[in-house]
């Protein structure tokens, strides 16, 4: 075997993989994954928009074909693989993933449901108008060239970049060990940012925000809540939520519709679509019908059509939950500042992004200056050549040669060998005396804007001032309303209830165990005697059987016949129309075969100082701490233990200190104060609050309120209101005193109520026929009186329910 020969160097494979890893990171680091902080741009990029410039396709030349453009990039900047750069060339181009496209693309270019662009043999590019922006001035050193990776030729280390890319189109990419994502921004508003800060060289990225709003997608969309914006601009790092447009709409057949607009930024609307189907298939989410896309060139239109109850609210809540309906884009300013990667805040980006702009408008000036001077150098030989015309033919005239010519003129007139040169090339028309004219002219503006430029170098806010008025052009020729709306409630930990409206709702719930609710807005307030309006399509031999109102988020206590209590939100229970019948209880609620409900009471929370006190048909009153209560089991929990036959009639919130009235059927009341009942757990029986006569029972029981009436209503619409002062404060457990005259004309009492003048009052009947009238219509009379007609009845109908309304200020 033959001698190895050379030298053989000792490495250490540590030290030799940590380097060369290193160098591979800083490669990846600078010349590919992360944008310089001035003009926005990965090298790709750069080198794209370099070469249209170079191929002079320029917004007024025909399109050229990519694969065209994709070869000059790969074979003169870019030697890497031809997929890679039509990608990044593709990306420019698109409406939906740039915010101002820097390319206009002809043909297939993707789409939003994540189509592929077509082959780049196909399709065709040119410059964007914005994009002459990004390259204005290139040509005047304005920026450093560097060598190309062969030598044989030059390509910009930055763009003059006139524009704020680096903001208003964003930039996302994944070096090794960070990872840059900075959203897009409006460009009015971030030109707004950056004449604040030339005005305010010291403004903070809090103060920058009064202009800058936040990011702006070109997807649209709505930001949900701004402190994930602030964390961002204040520290470079932060979180934000991003929501689809999504409209309620109802169809002609009074079915609800969801209409999805906007999508987050980055979605694809095709497999957003499919994973609602998914999620319908796999019933995670019930009450979608129908699914389609009609989005067109006039926009997107997703179509979600819903089942006749489903709660169009809680579906869309599910949507966002389930969906990229709602998606998290995380912020992360890391950019290269001179070619180190650093996380930069709001101000900062804008501070070095101006600090470019300076550089670039003092070397522009440098340059321009340069070449004004330049110019007055050779007119001013001009100007000394026609002041000595004759002399200056002559000495040209005996030179047996060019240079001889300009030899004898530099020594003869003190010229420079530049001016000497001009002299000799000067044509023989500009002799005339127009052309001599025009030369002393530009003789004079030459001198005018050399002052001009010199003063500009001399003076940095001159230099602030050019970049504020070309900002302000730009933002003239370019700006545009901000795309994505951004709200001040945060989306945070999701709860269905986030999205729903606080607003009044009649829920109503028939003897069959049918119950909906309708926007307290669909009833028109009446006055006394009205007919009514339909309120529900009941089913044959079926009648309404509770009636209130509560708001859609408070928590519904349902009591039944067994001494249970279930819990819903009002939100929960599928809206519909007035005449609809409603959804089965027994499809919201966990009931037993033989079990209903036998009271309903809404509650705001479940405080520590409140009660519910309870009331059942054979007179027995109970009072429970509300905290008992606070629980979400699904088969229910214990309210009461009740005696055979007996049931509840009324659950009424109190906080100890109340007086409460109980009303009967043959029209007696009692009134006693809260505080002979002693507190008792959920399942105690309770103790008597009325000692009833045979066939007598309890139909309601009210909370004493101050400069109240109790109202009270019969079966055949009759009802009168009676001032509470009327009736004595006793103790618990006796027979009570007369309330209202019970005959056939009017009928057995169906409701007690105490109300206000103020207050409006709803009653509804077993055939579904509702009215809604002020307490005050309904006439003042003492206890022993009949009443007065409130509604008037068919024949075969009968009142069965009576309810308050609410109003906002007042107790609830």
């Amino acid at each position: 075997m033959a001698p190895q020969t050379g030298k053989v160097i000792p490495l250490d494979i540590n030290n030799e993989m940590k380097n060369s890893y290193l160098d591979y990171a800083m490669s990846v680091i600078i010349g590919r994954a992360l944008p310089d902080v001035r003009d926005g741009l990965k090298p790709v990029h750069r080198r794209i928009l370099y070469s249209l410039h170079e191929l002079g396709l320029t917004p007024d030349k025909p399109y050229r074909k990519s694969a065209g453009i994709v070869g000059k990039v790969m074979q003169d900047f870019h030697p890497h693989g031809d997929m890679a750069i039509y990608d990044a060339m593709v990306r420019l181009a698109q409406d939906f993933a740039s915010r101002y496209p820097l390319i206009q693309g002809h043909g297939n270019f993707g789409s939003v449901d994540g189509d592929p662009p077509a082959a780049m043999r196909y399709t065709e590019a040119r410059m964007a108008k914005i994009t002459m922006e990004m390259l204005a001035d290139i040509d005047k050193e304005t920026v450093d060239f560097a060598p190309n990776y062969d030598n044989r030729t030059e390509e910009p280390v930055i763009l003059p970049s006139k524009i704020p890319n680096l903001l208003i189109n964003g930039s996302s990419g994944i070096a090794v060990g960070m990872a840059t994502n900075i959203p897009p921004h409006n460009l009015g508003e971030v030109i707004d940012g950056i004449l604040m800060m030339i005005d305010n060289p010291q403004v903070t990225s809090d103060q920058l925000m009064k202009v800058i709003k936040g990011p702006d997608f070109p997807t649209g969309a709505k930001i949900m809540g701004r402190e994930g914006i602030r964390q961002a601009y204040r520290t470079g790092r932060g979180t934000i939520k991003i929501r689809a447009q999504a409209t309620i709409e109802q169809k002609a057949n009074g079915r609800p519709v969801i209409i999805v607009h906007e999508i987050p930024y980055q979605v694809n609307k095709a497999r957003l679509i499919e994973k609602i189907a998914e999620l319908v298939r796999d019933k995670k989410i019930e009450g979608i019908s129908d699914l389609r896309d009609e989005s067109d060139r006039r926009g997107m239109r997703i179509v979600i059509e819903l089942k006749k109850d489903a709660n169009p609210n809680v579906i869309l809540n599910l949507l966002y939950k389930h969906t990229q309906m709602q998606e998290s884009f995380g912020i992360i300013m890391l950019a290269l500042v001179n070619n180190e990667p650093k996380v930069l805040n709001l101000a900062q980006l804008i501070f070095h992004y101006l600090e470019h702009q300076k550089d670039v408008i003092t070397r522009r000036t440098k340059y321009e200056l340069k070449k004004a001077e330049a110019r007055a150098h050779i007119v001013e030989g001009l100007r000394i050549a026609l002041a000595n015309l004759d002399e200056v033919i002559k000495t040209i005239r005996e030179s047996k040669n060019t240079e001889e010519a300009k030899k004898g003129l530099v020594n003869k007139f003190n010229l420079t060998q530049v001016q000497a040169e001009a002299i000799v090339e000067m044509r023989l028309r500009s002799l005339t005396a127009l052309e001599v004219e025009k030369l002393e002219a530009e003789y004079k503006e030459l001198l005018q804007k050399i002052d001009y430029l010199r003063s500009v170098l001399a003076d940095e806010k001159k230099v602030l001032g050019i970049i504020k008025d070309e900002l302000l052009q730009v933002k003239e020729k370019f700006a545009d309303p901000r795309r994505t709306v951004i709200t001040n409630e945060a989306a945070g930990e999701f709860d269905i209830e986030d999205l729903i409206d606080e607003e009044d709702m009649v829920v109503t719930l028939t003897n069959q165990g049918y119950i909906k609710r309708i926007s307290l807005d669909t009833y028109r307030s009446q006055r006394r005697g009205g007919k009514g309006i339909t309120a529900m399509g009941t089913k044959e031999e079926d009648f309404v059987r509770h009636l209130f109102i509560a708001s859609t988020h408070h928590f519904l206590l349902f009591f039944t016949n067994k001494g249970k209590v279930y819990r819903l939100k009002v939100h929960e229970v599928p809206e519909a129309s007035r005449t609809a019948k409603g959804t089965p209880i027994i499809n919201l609620l966990n009931f037993d075969h033989d079990e209903y409900v036998s009271t309903v009471i809404p509650i705001k929370e479940f405080a520590e100082d409140a009660f519910l006190f309870m009331a059942t048909k054979n007179g027995t009153v109970k009072k429970t701490p509300l905290t008992e209560y606070n629980s979400s089991r699904r088969d229910g929990i214990i309210a009461i233990t009740l005696d055979q036959e007996d049931k509840l009639v009324a659950v009424e919130l109190t906080y100890g200190k109340e007086e409460i009235i109980l009303g009967t059927q043959e029209g007696t009341a009692i009134r006693f104060s809260e505080d002979d009942v002693r507190p008792m757990g959920r399942a105690a029986r309770g103790v008597k609050g009325i000692t009833l006569s045979d066939n007598d029972f309890v139909v309601n029981m009210d909370v004493v309120k101050e400069g109240a009436d109790l109202l009270t209503v019969t079966a055949n619409g009759y009802g009168k209101r009676t001032p509470l002062s009327e009736y004595r404060s006793q103790s618990r457990g006796g027979k009570g005193i007369i309330n209202i005259k019970t005959t056939k004309r009017n009928g057995p009492v169906v409701g007690v109520q105490v109300v206000k003048e103020e207050d409006e009052i709803m009653m509804i009947s077993a055939e579904g026929i509702i009215i809604r009238l002020p307490a005050r219509d309904v006439s003042s009379m003492s206890r022993n009186t009949q009443g007065v007609t409130l509604m008037k009845t068919a024949e075969n109908d009968r009142i069965v329910a009576i309810a308050r309304v609410v109003k906002e200020d007042s107790e609830q």
